[in-house]
């Protein structure tokens, strides 16, 4: 695979991320996917919560065969299927994804390519920065490092993330991992803990 073809065009595609300030009055539900992997397999999970009470209201996950390896900072081309399989039709006011947008070396990463994909705001959040990261890309809160993905900016950003990280880090992002790690989740669609 000819990577250095590929980080050119994620340079031209984030040229096409849009930075704007959210009205955050709108924002009615927010959405938060992450990815796991065991074996060969890749488990999505989509938690879907209102904001900003942060009320669990639904949940998705899917598994499917990996089909690409991990390779530091192309991390998109790993998780963009089974993440947008996992999130289906659903158009959270705001989509919160476990990856990096703009703090990316090349301004591009799994948070920015799913929001041009799906044309709606997200917001990338990580546990760790990636050697490379633009400075001012990125603000920390709590345990996360939050950047933009696509039709947000990093202030309106910060203050969606803050909203839902009483304990640190955005609750349907940390129900959304243990969802996709195969916690527990019951009959009628519900999961066994909420946001």
């Amino acid at each position: 695979m000819d990577f250095e073809k590929i980080a050119q065009i994620q340079m031209k595609l984030a040229k096409r991320v849009v930075e704007r300030p959210l009205d955050i009055s709108t924002v009615k539900t927010v959405g938060g996917v992450d990815v796991s992997y065991k074996g060969g397999k890749a488990r999505a999970a989509f938690v879907l919560c209102s904001f900003p009470e942060c009320r669990f209201l639904k949940f998705r996950i899917v598994e499917t065969e990996v089909t690409f390896p991990y390779v530091p900072t192309f991390f998109f081309l790993r998780e963009t299927k089974p993440a947008i399989m996992a999130i289906g039709r659903e158009k959270p006011g705001v989509l919160l994804v476990e990856g990096h947008g703009k703090a990316h070396p090349r301004g591009y990463g799994l948070a920015s390519h799913i929001g041009l994909v799906l044309n709606i705001p997200t917001i990338g959040v990580a546990k760790k920065l990636l050697r490379g990261s633009p400075p001012g890309s990125w603000v920390k809160v709590g345990k996360a490092y939050v950047s933009v993905g696509h039709l947000v900016d990093l202030a309106s950003a910060v203050e969606i993330v803050k909203a839902l990280s009483p304990e640190g880090y955005p609750q349907p992002l940390k129900l959304a991992d243990k969802l996709s790690k195969g916690a527990c989740y019951g009959q009628n669609n519900s999961a066994c803990e909420t946001c």
